[in-house]
């Protein structure tokens, strides 16, 4: 089965997924989850009555749903009402099931967490050192994660006074550092590590994360001293930034004759921080 359409498991029941490159997010069949937790017998009964309850979700239904290729009762690939992560836990608040209580219970404490996170930021990277710790990062790793998260806070900060745009501004400027530190633009290198929806950031090793904060940082310093005008000044404040880190990363390859960006990602740099603490 082609990945895009594959089945995915939802608490030991199938969910038909469809993958989308272009926005790199998964959506999933609401017909599917729906029938999970509210276990109907007549699933389309079920949702036309939950969205008469909530006339909220009714209204922008056409907004958290679209129809994508899935595969059919039948066996072909047919439109199928799908939606995204964020569409898909909306949905979930309006099924009045024990099943779909742990994920409200569960959204109610995220949002717990980030009102707590705005009051007190340091609360942020506590929890992100803990969840990193969780998944089997070595601490020297974690701490050079929790560095590069600083470091790109103050280059989207410097973003901002210079006005470049959330969203596809930050996204365009942060591919074009990354393209001129590591030779790979950021859908690139994702597919050389095998990510998808994962942060590229999170499957680096430390030399590469060195060199993406080495790389930002710089950007951020020149952006201060040029003071950039327009979106093209700020591309190529990005662009210098970033090519400053690469030829850092080819010096380093030169003397080392070892690629410093390279196909391992989170799984490897896991594994091989369990294999140093089996060596000891």
């Amino acid at each position: 089965m082609e990945k895009k359409n594959k089945i995915q498991l939802f608490q030991d029941q199938s969910v038909r997924t469809h993958w989308d490159d272009e926005q790199e997010k998964w959506y999933f069949s609401v017909q599917d989850v729906v029938q999970i937790l509210s276990e109907s017998v007549d699933v389309k009964q079920y949702i036309k009555k939950m969205r008469s309850r909530d006339l909220e979700l009714n209204s922008n239904w056409g907004t958290i749903c679209t129809p994508l290729p899935m595969l059919a009762a039948d066996g072909k690939i047919r439109k199928i009402q799908a939606t995204d992560a964020e569409g898909l836990l909306r949905i979930i608040q309006s099924i009045t099931s024990p099943k779909a209580e742990p994920f409200k219970r569960w959204l109610a404490k995220v949002g717990s967490e980030r009102i707590d996170e705005t009051e007190n930021p340091e609360l942020a990277f506590e929890r992100a050192m803990e969840t990193y710790l969780k998944k089997g990062y070595s601490e020297e790793w974690i701490n050079q994660r929790l560095k590069s998260i600083e470091v790109r806070k103050e280059l989207t900060d410097e973003w901002d006074n210079r006005g470049v745009k959330k969203g596809q501004e930050y996204a365009i400027l942060t591919n074009e550092i990354t393209q001129a530190w590591s030779g790979l633009t950021i859908k690139d290198y994702k597919n050389l590590k095998n990510l998808k929806k994962e942060n590229l950031r999170d499957n680096m090793s430390n030399l590469e994360l060195v060199l993406n904060m080495l790389a930002e940082a710089t950007t951020t310093e020149i952006s201060k001293k040029k003071k950039p005008k327009t979106f093209v000044q700020n591309k190529a404040v990005a662009h210098k930034g970033g090519e400053i880190a690469g030829n850092t990363r080819k010096e380093i390859e030169q003397q080392t004759g070892s690629k410093i960006v390279t196909p391992q990602n989170a799984k490897n740099i896991i594994d091989n921080t369990k294999n140093k603490k089996l060596d000891k």
